[in-house]
């Protein structure tokens, strides 16, 4: 039952990615590595097709050895976050027009302290 969950997961994960591919404001690397993740528990098949796969495989590969996000995910990661904060201060009332880009500062911080792949 917990295999099927994590399958479950996994595809929700990778739909999920795919659809951050799309729009900008959704993140696509995070949810494949999260659908490495659950495919690694629930379908080792699904597991090595993502980890073979030319495009999605290299950000998963860096990340489990090192941690590392790529120079171009984190300029893209950048773009995406101030872009979002753009969105919070036209279109949210004060005080929550400051959330996203509160939110923004902390996850482009953390981003960027990470190594590069």
């Amino acid at each position: 039952m917990i295999r099927y969950l994590y399958f479950v997961a996994g595809f929700i994960a990778l739909g999920l990615g795919f659809i951050g591919v799309f729009l900008p404001l959704v993140p696509t690397v995070p949810f494949v590595i999260l659908a490495a993740f659950c495919f690694t528990r629930g379908s080792p098949r699904f597991e090595a097709w993502l980890l073979d796969h030319p495009h999605l495989g290299p950000p998963i590969h860096a990340w489990r050895r090192s941690g590392a996000i790529s120079r171009k995910g984190k300029w893209a990661a950048t773009i995406g976050l101030s872009g979002s904060s753009v969105l919070g201060l036209v279109f949210l009332p004060w005080p929550w027009s400051v959330a996203p880009m509160t939110i923004a500062l902390a996850s482009g911080a953390w981003i960027w302290s990470r190594p590069d792949a």
